[in-house]
């Protein structure tokens, strides 16, 4: 059985509206392994980003309110000093952001932003860490690493600046990566050549990776295990064969169902009804996708949703995935 290298225990983050706190991640439980590729999929605003900056603090303490555990190390991410914090940050923990153009500092050149990581982490002398700069841009595919060691962020492309980025979270080699949707902003095909070399980088360095999107092409392509989050919660946690063989929540299927197949004919793709709910009008009891599936009885859903272990490691929340069935007017 593989080790557990990060674990998530009652997660729970608030955002201030007006004069009131709403959890935008709520009561979530989650293990990640040694040496394994997990993704986080859903909808734009389930909380799949604001879980990633919860783990290791990154949002605005004055509007934000983090509960529950994440255990690294044997360490509580979320009740260590900010100065332990740091160390770990970097060090420990990668993040690669969602937008590298607002990640990067526009006025620093690439090679220094590196750098910055190096000399908080390690005892490199300033010209072992150009030359591992150097080094790094030529690991993530840049053609001419030392003239991008040279250049500003707005002197390269998008695909440029993201291997820039994926080089600053990997330069220490860290334990575990976050990819906070790595490639939204890129074309098809630059999108292969992120993931490909993201793929190949992990292997090198057995990281864990925790990777955040929207796009279940790129789960079934990458990863080991899969949760699927929905409003705040996660609705389904399987290994990702399963989870692509045997999807059992009704959010699930959806998802599924409503990506363009070419094994069967249809007139159209199938729509998920209505929206995720905004923050502050999250419903906080009962089954939070109800509402979306509206001819369904409401009999079919827990008053309060448990998880059921339909096969080893595969969970499904509330008993609604029993009974689903879509609505007789969709093709899908």
């Amino acid at each position: 059985m593989q080790e557990t290298l990060l674990k998530i225990k009652n997660l729970r983050t608030s955002f201030r509206i007006g004069g009131d706190y709403f959890a935008a991640v709520d009561g979530v439980d989650l293990d990640i392994k040694k040496n394994e590729v997990f993704a986080l999929v859903g909808e734009s605003g389930c909380g799949k980003s604001a879980l990633a900056l919860s783990l290791t603090r990154l949002h605005n303490p004055n509007f934000t309110r983090i509960a529950g555990e994440v255990e690294f190390d044997g360490k509580n991410l979320l009740a260590l000093p900010e100065a332990q914090l740091n160390v770990i940050r970097g060090r420990h923990i990668g993040m690669i952001f969602q937008d590298p153009l607002t990640a990067l500092n526009p006025l620093i050149k690439v090679g220094h932003q590196i750098e910055e990581t190096l000399t908080y982490h390690t005892n490199l002398v300033k010209t072992e860490r150009k030359e591992r700069a150097i080094n790094l841009l030529a690991e993530v595919g840049m053609t001419n690493p030392a003239l991008t060691y040279s250049n500003l962020p707005h002197e390269l492309s998008g695909g440029m600046r993201q291997r820039a980025m994926i080089a600053i979270a990997l330069a220490c080699k860290p334990d575990l990566v976050i990819a906070d949707e790595p490639t939204t902003a890129l074309d098809v095909t630059i999108q292969a050549q992120i993931l490909d070399l993201l793929r190949d980088l992990q292997r090198e360095m057995q990281s864990s990776v925790i990777l955040i999107t929207h796009d279940l092409g790129v789960v079934a392509e990458m990863a080991d295990r899969v949760a699927v989050m929905y409003a705040g919660q996660i609705v389904e946690l399987a290994p990702v064969r399963d989870l692509f063989k045997n999807p059992l929540h009704p959010y699930t299927r959806s998802l599924l169902a409503s990506i363009p197949s070419t094994d069967e004919e249809i007139n159209r793709l199938h729509v998920i009804q209505g929206v995720v709910p905004e923050l502050r009008n999250l419903p906080r009891t009962g089954c939070r996708f109800s509402h979306r599936i509206p001819w369904m009885a409401d009999d079919i859903h827990e008053e309060t949703p448990t998880y059921h272990e339909v096969s080893p490691g595969h969970f499904v929340l509330c008993t609604c995935y029993k009974k689903f069935d879509f609505a007789a007017d969709n093709n899908s």
